[in-house]
């Protein structure tokens, strides 16, 4: 039989080293659903529920792989679903590739059932390469090109293959005018900066008394040289969320996460440093970096096109983070004077014993930041940790400090609800001899999350290490908007908007024949987090906790709490008369964990 496009476009897959193409049929892609069934399901179609968890699904194991992720959906309403999760990927400069059916070719422009313009729709999230194939000879050179710089540039690319085209027989580009023959590979290179900007750095930060450091998952693979650099310049360490798994966080200098779900120690650490050092993180938030003027700076970055951002840089690098580092550090004197860092570390150590504080503050039924932090001592050191967008964030931000090789991520920049399972789907992929935990509040649950424990259920058994842990935070409450509105507009929240029905995400799992509990009061936290994590089996932990708790950030000033406690107090329904029982007691308790200026004035 005469190989059909459909059936090259898998083999091509192949030769890319592709292993699993995460999507939704549809009969936009029949002719590749065909071309699966000959290629004996390689490489693997992972079935999702929907296709936007299919994109999601492919970030998570491209974040957690280090691959290129691959999805795959129909025309028309199915290549639209695709585009939350395509832009996750694009503003987290995560690589993916989108395969899209479309409608044949003699129907376009006919008004036809399902056709849209693709590749108006993808003009924008698939900037870097978006292409449509209308012949077969075009398809090795679009598919080629479209997997090389998904992976060279980090960013997402489409490919739209009409149905008629996947039927057509397969006949290669010839040695011909106006044919583009093809070839396989990506090329790896190594970009350096010159050594004389790398003398302008190490002027600048040998210069500096109170170094810190900004980390983001572009220094993940450069762990070594980022301690080193650290070590040598007295340095406290703040992580971008995106680089929460950068650097451990049991090194005494490293101040956790920073910006609005950030440390009060990465607040403090900026606030009164003279000198900054940006490694691999593109942060947008400045007013949590120096203030304009007061610190000199320089940034490391791979992508020329991410340099200069968000901060006025002295001077700018241009190069892989590990390379980078390995030819500054040479360059690098190293201080005496480590009173810096001791206070860095100090803030630090007081800042651990404030989250410890703040997780023992009783609540009705259980304070999730206890939810959480009871986690962080129980969790393995290969870890596979996600989370939701919301005030589940929050916690894994503070909460959790991460060792060995734990890994972790959420929607970084475009912060979606709706990813934390399906990421945590991707990383069993990625990594199925590991346990993957996503923690994810009852608002992401209820719009996806429910539908995706289908796919664990579908797909668990064959995993080599069978734990995923799925933590429901419910608390009937869309909680972090609720918040917002009390803290940043003095609001209270408006309840037909903000509160959810109550489900009982536990029985649904069982349903599914995943093991699940449920913890009711704080005496089931911790035999729930033991049991979840020793099971033989997927596990939905359902955790009930109290929507009183404010996720306020650690640079709150105190107009904003109040604000905050202002707004419950105005309210007069049954719910916020419940929220407002022991709201008063609880933020008494919680204000001096936040020290400082943050105190009663």
């Amino acid at each position: 039989m005469t190989p059909k496009v459909s059936d090259h476009v898998l083999e091509r897959l192949r030769d890319w080293n592709v292993e699993y193409v995460f999507g939704y049929p549809g009969d936009g892609i029949n002719g590749l659903l065909s071309a699966w069934g000959r290629a004996e399901n390689r490489p693997v179609f992972v079935q999702a529920r929907h296709e936007e968890m299919a994109a999601f699904e492919a970030v998570g194991y491209a974040k957690f792989s280090g691959r290129t992720g691959v999805c795959v959906a129909t025309s028309g309403p199915g290549a639209i679903h695709l585009l939350n999760g395509l832009y996750d990927a694009k503003l987290d400069h995560v690589p993916v590739v989108a395969l899209v059916g479309q409608t044949s070719r003699s129907a376009m422009g006919g008004s036809y059932q399902q056709e849209v313009d693709l590749l108006s729709l993808f003009k924008d999230v698939a900037a870097d390469y978006c292409q449509m194939v209308t012949v077969p000879e075009q398809l090795p050179n679009v598919l080629d090109r479209a997997v090389r710089t998904a992976a060279a540039r980090r960013t997402v690319t489409a490919v739209i293959i009409p149905a008629d085209v996947q039927e057509l027989d397969y006949s290669p580009p010839e040695h011909a005018f106006k044919m583009v023959p093809s070839s396989l590979g990506n090329p790896h290179w190594t970009v350096v900066p010159e050594q004389d900007e790398l003398r302008r750095a190490a002027d600048v930060l040998n210069a500096g008394r109170k170094v810190a450091m900004l980390v983001g998952q572009g220094a993940r693979g450069a762990r070594r040289q980022v301690q080193e650099t650290a070590e040598l310049l007295g340095a406290g360490v703040a992580k971008a969320l995106l680089g929460k798994d950068a650097l451990p966080d049991v090194l005494p200098y490293v101040t956790g996460a920073i910006g609005l779900l950030g440390t009060r120690p990465s607040y403090e650490l900026m606030r009164d440093c003279d000198t900054l050092l940006t490694i691999g993180s593109s942060f947008p938030y400045s007013q949590f970096l120096p203030e304009f003027g007061k610190a000199r700076a320089v940034q490391i970055d791979l992508d020329p096109f991410m340099v200069g951002l968000r901060y006025p840089y002295e001077v700018n690098l241009v190069g892989d983070a590990a390379r980078t580092l390995d030819a500054l550090l040479p360059l690098l004197v190293r201080k005496e004077d480590r009173g810096w860092q001791r206070t860095v570390c100090d803030n630090t150590e007081r800042w651990w014993e404030v989250m410890e504080r703040r997780a023992a503050v009783e609540a009705d039924p259980i304070n999730p930041e206890y939810a959480i932090h009871e986690l962080d001592h129980l969790l393995p050191d290969n870890a596979m940790v996600t989370s939701d967008s919301g005030s589940a964030a929050n916690w894994y931000a503070r909460h959790l400090r991460f060792h060995g090789s734990m890994r972790g991520s959420l929607s970084g920049t475009l912060a979606t609800m709706g990813p934390g399972v399906p990421y945590a789907i991707g990383a069993k992929f990625a990594h199925p001899d590991r346990p993957a935990i996503a923690l994810v509040g009852d608002g992401a649950m209820q719009m996806n999350g429910l539908a995706e424990l289908i796919t664990i259920a579908k797909y668990w058994q064959q995993w080599q290490d069978p734990r995923l842990v799925v933590a429901v935070l419910n608390n009937r409450d869309l909680n972090q908007v609720t918040w917002e509105m009390r803290a940043m507009a003095g609001e209270p929240s408006f309840l037909p908007s903000q509160q959810l029905p109550d489900v009982d995400y536990a029985a649904f799992a069982r349903t599914l024949g995943l093991a699940a509990e449920r913890a009711i009061g704080p005496q089931d936290v911790p035999s729930g987090w033991q049991h979840a994590l020793a099971a033989d089996r997927p596990f939905l932990l359902e955790l009930r906790t109290d929507p009183a708790v404010p996720p306020i950030p650690p640079h709150a000033t105190w107009d904003q709490i109040q604000a905050a406690a202002e707004s419950v107090l105005r309210g007069d329904s049954d719910r916020v008369a419940m929220v407002r029982q022991g709201f008063k007691a609880k933020l008494q308790e919680l204000l001096p964990t936040f020290g400082g200026r943050h105190g009663r004035r």
